[in-house]
């Protein structure tokens, strides 16, 4: 299972969205694959403004304020 983590250098909340895709990821087994969303110029027109997002089998789970049961209830099905 590949979780997509879209995310920018000096973000808080997306420190706080890595801090609960780890936290899952204790529960449920699965990789996450990060983006720097300034790496890629289609990727920051995209997400600029609803970093951090996390991304499973092409649909957005969450973004922004990302939260362990949101996360938890999408991924263990």
């Amino acid at each position: 299972m590949l979780v997509h983590f879209y995310t920018r250098p000096g973000c808080h909340l997306c420190d706080d969205a890595r801090m609960m895709l780890k936290l899952v990821q204790e529960d449920v087994p699965f990789q996450i694959e990060e983006h720097n969303i300034e790496e890629d110029d289609q990727l920051h027109e995209k997400y600029m403004l609803m970093i951090p997002v996390v991304e499973y089998q092409g649909e957005i789970i969450q973004y922004g304020n990302v939260d362990y049961v949101t996360l938890m209830e999408a991924l263990e099905n």
